[in-house]
């Protein structure tokens, strides 16, 4: 009962119904016989009978014995008071059919050994109960006929949200059904438009930047080289340095943005295991602790590039870093290091572009403060997440989770 859809329906079949059933009670109420009106009448229908059973005696309605059941004084004797204010008294009693009180039985003598005995029951409240069921199942059938209605729009809307791809961008809806549907499918459609041309106008904006930066770049290193203090020319070709790394980085994230590789069927221990070994001979404090045979669906190309960020970031800012894999539904890389690990408060900027947890000392280590953003990148394109907690005994870690395959699936 916790969607959109059935609050809707069920508020409509309780409105409905509510109406209905006070509006019942209501004409009830308003034309119900006054009980002594009912009494009366019940009197001059026993009075008739006695007459016709009195003209024919030998009728096989009449019962050789009263009814059987306790009498009720009370009742017994406001039928006889209203009888005799009619002029015609008659001999009858009231007993108790069962024992619900409400069902009762009059036994009206009309001779010596025979009786009319004569049911007085209450109007069934069944009936009352049927009537609502009735009424119940109607409306619900229209409730949840209209409410799914009302609800196609924030259903579409539901769907678009769910195949929202990696990138951001949201798929094209087919404007077609109910008025309100297809305005919001246009809506939706209009949206993801714009959203596309701005992301792409951003990304050439920052690829052009960075592409455009090499230029100047190269032309300092040159005049750089001319300065004859060798310190200062050494501080100028750090900056340099740096500032080509950004670039270089700005243009890399550009790339995995717009960049759409195929993927394949990869098993993600032999990987890390490779990834590792490279960067063993890279003089990288970098180790496989412990790992098991799980393949996944990536572009080896990219999520390579993006585990080698990662262990380089455990091997530069945590001294050494130590990786294990594991299986199961979800294929997960952990990276722990022994380093300083990061501030609390922040933890949650990690991936932020140029991001950099000590910034006093951001250029001890050379870097341009995107390669987490990067790699964040590159593991949800490939339907993967990653987390970044402190350790409690210090130093980080890095977990990786990306969804296990079969190693015979096939690529669609």
């Amino acid at each position: 009962m916790q969607t959109l859809r059935a609050k809707f329906a069920l508020l409509l079949v309780a409105s409905i119904v509510a109406v209905v059933a006070l509006i019942t009670l209501a004409v009830m109420y308003v034309f119900a016989t006054p009980k002594d009106t009912e009494v009366y009448l019940l009197a001059r229908q026993f009075i008739t009978m006695e007459r016709l059973a009195k003209q024919n005696p030998e009728t096989e309605v009449l019962s050789r014995q009263p009814a059987e059941g306790a009498p009720d004084a009370e009742q017994t004797e406001l039928m006889r008071a209203a009888t005799e204010a009619l002029g015609v008294p008659l001999d009858l009693t009231v007993t108790h059919k069962t024992d619900d009180d409400r069902f009762r039985t009059v036994s009206l003598r009309v001779g010596p050994s025979s009786w009319i005995l004569v049911d007085i029951d209450p109007p069934s409240d069944p009936e009352l109960w049927v009537w609502l069921a009735l009424i119940t199942l109607g409306v619900g059938s229209i409730a949840v006929f209209a409410a799914n209605r009302m609800s196609k729009p924030l259903a579409l809307l539901e769907s678009a949200v769910e195949q929202v791809s990696p990138d951001g961008i949201l798929p094209a809806l087919a404007e077609r059904g109910p008025a309100e549907v297809r305005a919001t499918a246009a809506a939706i459609n209009s949206l993801s438009a714009r959203l596309k041309h701005a992301i792409e106008s951003r990304m050439r904006l920052v690829a052009a930047a960075g592409h455009d930066l090499r230029t100047p770049l190269t032309r300092m290193r040159l005049r750089a080289e001319f300065v004859s203090d060798d310190e200062e020319r050494a501080l100028w070709l750090k900056d340099i340095d740096e500032l080509q790394r950004i670039a270089h980085s700005a243009i890399q994230l550009v790339h995995e943005e717009t960049t759409k590789t195929p993927p394949e069927i990869i098993q993600l221990d032999e990987l890390v295991r490779s990834v590792a070994a490279e960067l063993q001979e890279q003089d990288f404090e970098i180790e496989v602790a412990s790992s098991c045979e799980v393949h996944v669906k990536a572009s080896r190309l990219t999520l390579s590039r993006a585990l080698r960020n990662l262990f380089i970031n455990a091997a530069t800012h945590g001294v050494r870093g130590t990786v294990t894999v594991t299986g199961g539904a979800m294929a997960q890389v952990t990276i722990s290091d022994q380093g300083p690990g990061i501030a609390a408060d922040i933890l949650d900027q990690v991936f932020e572009p140029f991001f950099r947890a000590d910034r006093a000392r951001s250029q001890k280590i050379p870097g341009a403060g995107l390669g987490l953003t990067i790699s964040r990148e590159i593991i949800r394109k490939a339907d993967g997440e990653i987390a970044i907690a402190n350790r409690p005994g210090g130093g980080l870690v890095q977990v990786v989770e990306l969804p296990a395959v079969a190693p015979g699936t096939g690529i669609h």
